[in-house]
């Protein structure tokens, strides 16, 4: 937990904040409604006596009383998918809409890129890519298994990436949900610290960069761009945003989701940031008993 104290500053009730880390965390479902209504999912969860408990911001999302959501009736069907109710909140921070065509940039598993096309109905285009071709199987797997048919799988450097394989240039929604230095999964994943320095965050935060204005320049003009992490470190944040205000067309806008956060950061180690990030969200694991998230809303513009 030592290298979480850098941001004692920064959290609100940190010792709350503590504690929650240190809490193993529950089991989680997304209702994939591309193979069943949400009504259905929960008879058939019922009739399976599972016992599941519907996230208040989300009816969508559920916690399972079980510890193998994966091995349910719902999941071997497809009606469920084992997805950290956090990390369901980008997808709809996004917002795509039914015809769309939509960009997830780093894509696998694929837990996001069929929420994606579950919100639009299975109608448009979802490009889900991913530069780490031993992950592009089970981003296959599991758009086939969800029976997302809307989904096209790419494997690219989503920094260098090209639009030339499509009969489009631009997409209307992209998704940036960027590699980072993981901390906020410390929940599921104790070991999420093991190898931690500021020298790996530097390195990363790079990276997101790149991805991060790209995202933008492949994004229309009015179109929406979502960047987020599951890391509490503002460099690979606040950091990587105010980077693409300063060399894209964009702008941070507000968004309104029913959970508790902290707004985005303004300043952190001696640098300012854009007072627009304070519309930026930090979900830190005491606030919801989840675990934790940085979510940004950006709008392309000329």
């Amino acid at each position: 937990m030592e290298p979480l104290e850098r941001y004692r500053p920064i959290v609100d009730d940190f010792e709350a904040f503590l504690e929650a880390c240190a809490r193993p965390l529950g089991s989680a479902v997304r209702i994939n409604t591309i193979k069943a209504s949400v009504g259905r999912t929960l008879e058939a969860l019922d009739e399976h006596g599972v016992a599941y408990e519907q996230a208040a911001w989300n009816p969508r999302v559920l916690r399972l009383e079980t510890d193998s959501p994966g091995s349910t009736w719902t999941s071997f069907h497809g009606f469920t998918h084992g997805q950290e109710e956090v990390s369901a909140v980008p997808p709809v921070v996004l917002d795509p809409q039914p015809g769309e065509r939509v960009w997830d940039c780093c894509g696998a598993p694929g837990g996001k890129a069929t929420q994606i096309a579950a919100r639009m109905d299975d109608r448009g285009t979802v490009v889900a890519n991913d530069s780490n071709l031993g992950r592009i199987s089970a981003l296959r797997f599991n758009a086939e298994r969800l029976g997302a048919t809307s989904l096209a799988v790419t494997n690219d450097d989503a920094r260098n990436y090209s639009l030339e394989r499509f009969t489009f240039d631009e997409f209307d929604r992209t998704l940036v949900d960027a590699p980072c230095s993981c901390e906020g999964t410390i929940r599921k994943n104790p070991d999420a610290l093991d190898n931690w320095s500021e020298g790996h965050i530097s390195s990363v935060a790079g990276i997101q960069k790149g991805i991060l204005r790209r995202a933008i320049q492949a994004t229309r003009e009015g179109g929406t761009v979502v960047y987020s992490t599951c890391t509490f470190a503002p460099e690979e944040n606040e950091a990587v945003v105010q980077h693409a205000l300063e060399t894209e067309s964009c702008r941070v806008v507000d968004f309104d989701i029913d959970l508790e956060y902290s707004p985005g950061l303004t300043e952190w180690d001696g640098e300012g940031y854009d007072e627009a990030l304070e519309q930026a969200a930090r979900i830190y694991p005491h606030h919801n008993d989840t675990g934790g998230f940085f979510v940004a809303k950006l709008e392309v513009s000329a």
